[in-house]
């Protein structure tokens, strides 16, 4: 396969294999995508509960999703929320660090790190990421450059809003524009030396798109994935969800599984969530009905499970 992004035929499946292999993960079901579970080193998230965490509460929490089955932990050091300042990269890296190098001493782990500035970047990969999860849409090329050194994948997230800036353009063709985007992001990260086979992309629900963008990008997936790369969704508690539901963040879980499933029938690798029990929950019960899963003619429901009121599946006891 060539290095360069004039040639960025679509991957092949061994190819895939191949990335999902050099992250330290196991090869994908057909059934179910990879989950990304997600850490917030930040104070200010709007889905966390209230109150100061350390960096042991945030390790804690990153054991928790992979006992419930996530396959890659995100670890963000500022929030994306639009009405507050960015965050100087120094204090993101002393968020950040000390949380991925104790998260990727766990058995099983893969961090990403949720940044889009470069020298954050350098420092969470030399602590142990393994993907850089750019939200900003490659604002700078420098940081497809420290994911090349730091021979981690990237994500490639469209947008037309700068980081921490609220914007709705109007689209002629808001899919045409993703696409377009993402073609150009691509050939911008291969020119910084990320080889096609480490590029993931993310068509970036709600990020400058209004809930009627984002379902319409949503709707047309194929598009992109004609781009011949990897697609994450990031579509946990999102605005889109909101608007559909009439329910604010910390209610639109349901909604969530529905767009999750959304994402498997269109054959997406990585989905980003903050349920991950439930969503792996819900993958299992799906598959096994679908007939995508072997169930085994004995199984039977463990006795302590029929009227459990302790810790469950993924819980600290």
């Amino acid at each position: 396969m060539s290095d360069t992004a004039n040639d960025s035929a679509e991957l092949s499946p061994s190819e895939f294999d191949r990335l999902w292999g050099s992250l330290g993960l196991a090869p994908r079901r057909p059934w179910r995508p990879y989950l990304m579970g997600i850490v917030n080193a930040t104070p200010d998230s709007f889905s966390d509960a209230p109150g100061e965490k350390t960096v042991a509460d945030r390790v804690d929490l990153a054991r928790q999703l992979i006992a419930a089955g996530a396959d890659v932990i995100d670890v963000g050091g500022e929030s994306g929320v639009t009405n507050k300042p960015a965050v100087d990269a120094q204090v993101e890296i002393d968020r950040v660090v000390p949380v991925i190098e104790a998260i990727s001493a766990l058995p099983g782990a893969v961090v990403s790190v949720d940044t889009y500035k470069p020298t954050v970047a350098r420092a969470a990969i030399a602590a142990g990421a393994r993907i850089v999860n750019d939200v900003s849409g490659l604002a700078d090329d420098d940081l497809a450059a420290a994911a090349a050194e730091g021979e981690a994948a990237i994500v490639l997230m469209h947008t037309r809003a700068r980081p921490k800036q609220k914007l709705f353009p109007h689209y002629a063709d808001v899919t045409a524009d993703v696409k377009t985007y993402l073609s150009d992001a691509i050939a911008r990260a291969a020119e910084q030396g990320v080889p096609l086979d480490r590029i993931i992309l993310d068509p970036g629900p709600d990020f400058a798109k209004t809930p009627a963008q984002t379902i319409e990008v949503l709707g047309e997936l194929d598009q992109l994935r004609s781009l011949g790369h990897p697609l994450l969704l990031a579509i946990s508690r999102k605005d889109f969800i909101g608007a559909l539901t009439g329910r604010g963040p910390l209610e639109r879980d349901a909604g969530t599984l529905a767009a999750l499933a959304f994402g498997v029938d269109q054959n997406v690798s990585i989905v980003r969530v903050h349920d991950v029990a439930a969503a792996d929950d819900f993958l299992r019960v799906r598959a096994a009905l679908n007939g995508q899963m072997d169930v085994a003619a004995d199984l039977e429901l463990a006795e302590e499970l029929r009227r459990a009121t302790g810790p469950q599946k993924g819980e600290s006891a």
